[in-house]
């Protein structure tokens, strides 16, 4: 790693209108980050509906973002294939393309098979295989298997893996323990952001930061400033905000947010379901009651 990986992180959302990607939109979500606190963007991943994109689709926005961002902002590129060999294929392409650094979320189909052991070749054989950094992603709730402290204190000796997104509700105090002192940990949810700060983790990967930006950035200042009293308001304020959008209505919510922050959000790709407007109403109420409209 040339530098330390540090700050709040977008994981962003994939635009669409009647199905298709809406690339222009894309675009312009793109040039609205950049001119915000943000460190940068994890394009293509949950809260992009990486699952739902073709790898066309995927190409174009990485393209995009990698174009369009401001000239400080880093991407990760989310990578996650379910072979090692198509993993290595995907990142590589994202590579060649510029990104700073790939995102894999744990291939997690034949999960009673992927031992630690299995794990750790993973990750190795794809950082062996990249000159850019590589990123554990560790997401329970979506793929139903954790990463183990074990397989996270092996890999962050290796040089070309650079750290981790952490989104499992308690395990990012296990990791901080055993990984590497140059091993990144970067927090998967806002509503464990102010924690993980105090427990050595560089930053964070939030998706609140797609709707509220300035506001996820503002905690971060505060707590890296010395100011733990303002920092653990902000705290209170966006963990309860969290809970009412991505926490209760998923990407569609955070989406919905978006919109509310100033950005293009849309619906989600089909088979997800858009809100009712009862629920946007919810989500309107929540931003109003936090301050963020």
């Amino acid at each position: 790693m040339a530098s330390k990986i540090s700050g709040i992180f977008a994981p962003i959302n994939t635009p669409f209108q009647n199905e298709e990607v809406a690339f222009d939109h894309f675009r312009e979500n793109i040039r609205k980050y950049g001119k915000t606190p943000l460190s940068g963007f994890l394009v293509l991943g949950s809260n992009g509906e990486n699952r739902s994109l073709t790898e066309d689709e995927k190409i174009k926005l990485l393209e995009i973002a990698i174009q369009e961002k401001a000239e400080r902002q880093v991407v990760m590129a989310g990578a996650v294939c379910e072979s090692t060999r198509e993993t290595i294929d995907f990142s590589k392409k994202a590579q060649e393309l510029g990104a700073d650094l790939v995102s894999l979320l744990t291939p997690s189909y034949f999960k009673k098979s992927l031992t630690d052991d299995a794990l750790i070749g993973y990750y190795t054989d794809v950082a062996d295989a990249l000159s850019i950094p590589v990123f554990a992603y560790n997401a329970p709730g979506f793929t139903g298997l954790t990463l183990s402290p074990k397989v996270i204190a092996t890999i962050s000796k290796h040089p070309n893996i650079g750290g981790m997104k952490d989104t499992s509700p308690d395990g990012i105090a296990r990791y901080l323990e055993v990984c590497a002192d140059d091993f990144d940990v970067l927090s998967g949810t806002i509503s464990t952001l102010f924690i993980g700060l105090a427990l050595g983790a560089s930053g964070g990967v939030v998706s609140l930061a797609n709707a509220f930006p300035d506001a996820c950035c503002e905690l971060y200042e505060k707590y890296r400033s010395g100011d733990l009293d303002g920092a653990r308001e902000m705290h209170h304020k966006l963990f309860v905000l969290n809970q009412s959008v991505s926490g209760k209505f998923g990407v569609a919510g955070v989406k919905f947010a978006s919109e509310l922050g100033g950005l293009y959000g849309g619906n989600p790709r089909l088979p997800l379901l858009p809100l009712k407007d009862e629920d946007k109403k919810s989500i309107k109420d929540a931003a109003s009651k936090a301050g963020m409209l």
